[in-house]
């Protein structure tokens, strides 16, 4: 199990042996992360330096200079080696443009100007949504090509990859590209070691306080939808009940409370070995930024945000809403949070392709929807928007001080 639940009068480390991950695990940081398409600074403007910017703080700034801007806004990333915001200009050929791009650099981000509005862009996953929603794809605007990035797993042959390559042609030339995933699209349910509800297997997310202070937890959609009651071993006595679930549609999350009012459930994730790290808020996903993930079955991966708003079409149905990484999971990782080092609860585990071995992409439902779907559950001291730290203070919380390693 991914957390540690203490239940009154006994102290319980809820799965640790069963994680079993080793003792001795070492963080590469950003051993999966991507940084390719980082522009280094086109439309920086002389004289205007970029300001540092930390992880926690990028999308604050983001979600500031996309409502300033408009329609001229294009989508950003955060480029975690320079520890600076990118924030994409469409470029309409007018002053417009020219008048946004210093706006973002009056901001310390990074102006860019690129060819695709998010309108455009927006636009193409409308018509994705309409002429390709095939079981086996998956969408999201990928702000460092400035691009819809479409995936299709090993399902998507004949008639269907036929379908998808002429529905990107027809989207024009360098609003979309398509990419192989070697695995298949698929909810990571089965296998490993955690909760267990109806002969299902997943891991739990965040403990969570509901609304009229009862205690509970998040976990996928997914999970809450294939049984109303959870357990700590399988067959073992319930120790959870479904009170809301959302899948397919518009998110994979669940809200679980204990059924013992009474039990303690602190605001942190189990890393093995005895370790946990603090969880003190929910906060928002940036392309690029580094994260975290723990699942029953892999233990502790890393990786980083490739896309967001991302479309995930699986056997199951259509899911939107959802936060794309390269971060790998495998089947029990379902549920399981997707965190940064700095005790940030970004999302939950839904489902992708890969394996830990040979990776893949995983899809993870953003936290802050899923607890403003609940009805106003909170995670740590009942923070729930995009995490602490000033725009423009020094720093990244990067991956520092957090083991990663896989339980083999």
């Amino acid at each position: 199990m991914s957390h540690r639940r203490i239940s009154k009068g006994k102290a319980v480390l809820a799965g640790a042996g069963a994680v079993g991950v080793a003792a001795a695990a070492i963080l590469l940081p950003n051993a999966n992360a991507s940084q390719s398409g980082t522009d280094d600074g086109a439309g920086g403007g002389a004289g205007q330096n970029p300001r540092t910017v930390s992880a926690a703080s990028a999308p604050e700034l983001v979600a500031r200079l996309s409502s300033q801007l408009g329609d001229d806004y294009a989508g950003a990333y955060y480029d975690a080696a320079k520890k600076q915001v990118v924030v994409n200009v469409a470029d309409s050929g007018g002053s417009g443009g020219d008048e946004s791009a210093e706006r973002v650099r009056a901001s310390g981000a990074v102006a860019r100007n690129v060819r695709n509005s998010m309108g455009e862009l927006r636009s193409a996953t409308g018509t994705l949504t309409r002429d390709a929603t095939i079981p086996g794809t998956a969408w999201a605007v990928d702000p460092r090509t400035n691009q819809v990035l479409v995936t299709a797993d090993t399902t998507v042959t004949g008639e269907r990859w036929d379908t998808l390559e002429s529905t990107v042609r027809s989207l024009g030339e360098g609003v979309a590209r398509i990419q192989k995933s070697a695995g298949e699209f698929k909810p990571f349910l089965e296998g490993g070691d955690a909760i267990f509800g109806g002969g299902a297997r997943c891991s739990l997310g965040f403990n969570v306080t509901t609304q009229d202070g009862t205690p509970g937890f998040l976990t996928a959609g997914h999970c809450g939808v294939a049984a109303e009651q959870w357990s700590e071993a399988q067959n073992g006595a319930p120790v959870g009940t479904v009170q809301a679930a959302t899948f397919p549609g518009d998110g994979d999350f669940a809200l679980l409370t204990y059924d013992d009012p009474a039990t303690d459930a602190p605001s942190e994730v189990d890393l093995g070995n005895g370790q946990t790290l603090p969880i003190g808020q929910a906060g928002e996903a940036a392309v690029g930024l580094d994260v975290i993930r723990m699942g029953s079955t892999t233990g502790l991966a890393d990786g980083s945000v490739t896309g967001l708003n991302a479309t995930v079409n699986y056997a199951e149905g259509s899911v939107s809403g959802l936060i794309q990484t390269n971060v790998c999971a495998e089947p029990g990782d379902s549920g399981g949070p997707l965190f940064t080092a700095d005790g940030t609860a970004i999302g939950l585990t839904s489902g992708g392709s890969g394996d830990c071995t040979s990776g893949g992409e995983t899809f993870f439902q953003p936290v802050t929807t899923a607890l403003a779907a609940v009805g106003g559950a909170e995670i740590g001291a009942g923070g729930s928007g995009t995490g602490t730290g000033d725009a423009g203070g020094e720093g990244d919380t990067g991956n520092d001080g957090v083991e990663v390693g896989r339980d083999h």
